[in-house]
């Protein structure tokens, strides 16, 4: 199986306190085994693997993906036709979901203390991140109404994160999270405008998380089976 849809796959398995019946995880996933982790669902660490020499981080550009059938149970819900998803809607938002999640990966590292390089080095390591598996409540585009939903949440999405050795493309450790968008439970008032905000902090929290993880691997170097 490519790596990619591996990733989806293992995306589509995440387990949260919401979801009893879910199956349980693989204890090991392409040589990683499975570890115990604070803030996301799931993590794999490579035995033996040391992240004391990493410095610096060479980024991937951030996958971005809504959940596969969202676009068309959305607008099967929808009793107003203008506010439909278009195609041209989703691939507009992706291309900005894109951009926006690099310059959040970007800026938490380079706030972390490691320099974002682009290049392969000895200190270097190589950063993978997807923020996958979208759902939104109100979508941004032009209706004809106010424009506003009421929902318990502005969405939800899966996150993920892969490292390598840049030099020697070596995997070292991935992990998996999902997570609501905006405050979960009760019913408020959603908006584009405040779905754009709430999708922001998610991510930045996610990029947080990966910063955060790092210096806990450091610490905890070289990793124990």
């Amino acid at each position: 199986m490519k790596r990619g849809l591996l990733i989806a796959a293992m995306a589509g398995m995440v387990l949260t306190s919401n979801v009893a019946n879910a199956a349980a995880p693989p204890a090991s996933w392409d040589g990683l085994v499975k570890v115990k982790s604070k803030r996301l669902d799931l993590a794999y660490l490579q035995p033996g693997a040391d992240f004391r020499g990493y410095t610096k981080v060479m980024l991937d550009p951030t996958e971005v993906a809504f959940e596969k059938n969202w676009q068309r149970d959305y607008n099967s819900s929808s009793r107003d036709l203008s506010s439909r998803v278009s195609d041209r809607d989703v691939q507009q938002a992706l291309v900005k979901g894109v951009a926006a999640s690099n310059e959040i990966f970007a800026e938490a590292w380079s706030k972390g203390g490691y320099q974002v390089v682009t290049e392969p080095g000895p200190d270097v390591l190589r950063i993978k991140t997807g923020v996958v598996n979208i759902t939104v409540n109100a979508p941004d585009v032009r209706t004809s109404s106010r424009g506003v939903t009421l929902a318990p949440e502005a969405g939800q999405a899966t996150f993920f994160i892969e490292a390598r050795d840049s030099l020697t493309g070596a995997l070292l450790g991935r992990a998996v999270d999902q997570r609501y968008a905006g405050d979960y439970g009760g019913g408020n008032w959603r908006t584009s405008a405040s779905n754009r905000g709430d999708f922001r902090d998610l991510v930045s929290g996610w990029a947080r998380d990966g910063v955060n993880g790092l210096n806990n691997l450091k610490a905890l170097s070289p990793i124990r089976p």
